[in-house]
């Protein structure tokens, strides 16, 4: 089920999001995965620059994320 859906380069994109936490460490990081809807489902996962203690706290976090600001994040990984 997707988050939340932009589009970039005429394309629509179902956004999910999780947390991940590297070894040896107490911060949960945000990452995005960005899914092409149509035949070719490509996807793209991307580390955003934001971390937390509480994974809880991260997706609130998340929450204040404009879509615009999501759709800037996907173009940078893009070209």
């Amino acid at each position: 089920m997707a988050w939340r859906m932009v589009e970039h380069a005429e394309r629509q994109w179902n956004v999910t999001l999780a947390a991940e936490r590297q070894a040896n460490s107490s911060q949960w990081s945000l990452v995005f995965s960005f899914r092409a809807e149509g035949a070719d489902r490509r996807a793209v996962w991307i580390t955003y620059p934001l971390s937390s203690m509480s994974k809880a706290a991260l997706f609130a976090q998340a929450e204040q994320i404009s879509d615009d600001t999501l759709k800037a994040v996907l173009a940078e990984r893009l070209e």
